[in-house]
């Protein structure tokens, strides 16, 4: 109430009303009067003052009525009743109906003022009342509604979440962890221990035994269905008292599945490329150290047959290196590309250049065959360069000694089709579902001389899919093996 208070006085006596009136607007307050009780009804409802003085005896309506019917609108306007006729039973209606005091008549200047300044003082209180009121409302709404979206956030989370207290019982959950422990409900309140991994439940009583809050999480990853079908990180973390007891604790389980996947495929991979690189090493390590044996006398044309040896087994070691940074690149994408018009034909014509000398040691005929007319495609040439060189590779080291090689290229509706067969070792059945796999080398009694990292047609398969390619394995043991690969035209 930074401003002066408005005041009403309702009296039927000119004299005193006009008197009041002149004393009050000269203490600098807001003044409007009525001269009967009809009046000060529409006076009183038409606007809120702040302090009401309505005389007893009125003529036409009497006070209380008129207390009554302000009230009825404005029940935080503090009224007083002004009379020389109080009575007891005046007084307990008066105050039933609301009124704040009686200012007795005739009253002195004086008196008056302090009655005023009193109900200013209710006023000032029932308003500040009113804000807090309406304040703490407000609050309490928008806790609910923050509690509201609060577990709408929780619920929708993908990790379970449970909260059990100090006496085992479940306290909260969402339905991921439903999920995750295979329930169908679940009730608050229940003892929930009893459906938990042991390693779970034992974590949860020492933090309950201990008494103590601190801050530390604990985890557990467990196998919930076997076969690796899920597997789950249980992480558990105390909650805390005012106190510092220890209130209860949140488990938070996550569906760690693929992660583990991942993480046996990596010890896998690391396991293979550590075998991959163990066998040359070691075969160069001992040709080395026959070398150095001063108590070995070694022909001259065998020291030179383990040099070339090591060489060769270096050599292998390093086209290994450069096919696993070939793969590392194509999987994280980081390898870069220029993409350009090409003509498959021309990389064809030189891949046999470039094979020249393997293809004469053994005796190998090559018969191409590419239709007129082929679109070129856009792509890296140094992608498809590599696919072909792989596949011809192959067909020269895995062939018989004066093999063919056919060398198929044309159009088959939105794909140019490159087919590369041999007449050599072939593949079994078996062989051919592994053929495409990171360091597979088909491994029988034809094989057993040919070097090769196993990761070639691994890289032709990454490199071809990036494509939008589709690639083909035709073969039979002993006869020969053929790769049809489809690459769209006009990729981009």
């Amino acid at each position: 109430m930074d401003e002066k208070s408005k005041i009403l006085i309702v009296d039927d006596e000119n004299g005193l009303r006009l008197g009041t009136e002149r004393l009050l607007k000269e203490e600098g307050y807001h003044v409007e009067s009525a001269s009967n009780g009809e009046e000060g009804i529409r006076l009183g409802k038409s606007i809120e003052f702040d302090i009401a003085i309505i005389d007893l005896k009125m003529p036409d309506v009497d006070g209380l009525t008129v207390l009554k019917e302000i009230k009825s609108v404005h029940p935080n306007t503090v009224c007083f009743i002004a009379t020389a006729f109080a009575s007891y039973d005046t007084a307990i209606e008066s105050t039933r109906l609301g009124a704040f005091g009686y200012i007795p008549k005739p009253f002195t200047p004086e008196e008056l003022i302090y009655q005023i300044e009193q109900g200013v003082n209710q006023r000032k209180l029932i308003l500040e009342s009113e804000r807090l009121k309406k304040e703490r409302e407000e609050n309490l709404l928008e806790l609910a509604n923050e509690k509201s979206r609060l577990n709408a956030i929780i619920k929708s989370i993908n990790d379970g979440i449970l909260v059990i207290n100090k006496n085992a019982e479940l306290v909260y959950y969402n339905y991921a962890a439903l999920k995750f422990l295979d329930l169908t409900e679940i009730e608050i309140g229940s003892k929930i221990l009893n459906i938990l991994p042991e390693k779970v439940v034992k974590t949860i009583n020492k933090l309950f035994n201990s008494g103590t809050f601190h801050v530390k999480s604990y985890s557990h990853q467990i196998e919930l269905k076997p076969n690796n079908e899920l597997i789950v990180e249980f992480s558990t973390t105390p909650i805390p008292n005012s106190d510092g007891s220890i209130a209860g604790v949140v488990l938070i389980i996550s569906n760690i599945t693929e992660y583990k996947k991942i993480e046996l495929l990596k010890s896998q991979f690391v396991s293979m490329v550590a075998h991959e690189l163990k066998a040359p090493l070691a075969a160069v390590q001992g040709y080395l150290n026959i070398l150095i044996d001063k108590s070995i006398q070694l022909p001259p044309e065998k020291q030179e047959e383990y040099i070339k040896r090591s060489i060769t087994r270096l050599k292998g070691l390093t086209d290994l290196v450069n096919d696993l940074l070939d793969i590392s690149r194509i999987e994280l994408n980081t390898k870069q590309r220029e993409i350009e018009r090409i003509d498959i034909r021309e990389i064809i014509e030189n891949s046999i250049q470039f094979f020249e000398l393997d293809i004469k040691k053994k005796n190998i005929s090559i018969e191409t065959h590419f239709d007129e007319n082929l679109p070129a495609i856009d792509a890296d040439y140094n992608e498809i360069s590599r696919v072909v060189t792989n596949l011809l590779s192959n067909a020269i080291k895995y062939n018989r000694t004066n093999g063919k090689i056919f060398i198929d290229l044309y159009k088959s509706h939105n794909y140019l089709v490159l087919k590369i067969g041999d007449t050599g070792i072939g593949l079994k059945p078996e062989e051919k579902t592994k053929l495409f796999n990171e360091f597979y080398r088909a491994k029988n009694e034809m094989t057993r001389d040919i070097s090769g990292t196993g990761l070639g047609l691994s890289i032709v398969k990454k490199i071809v899919d990036s494509y939008h390619g589709k690639i083909e394995v035709e073969s039979e043991f002993g006869k020969g093996t053929t790769f049809i690969i489809n690459l769209p035209i006009n990729i981009k």
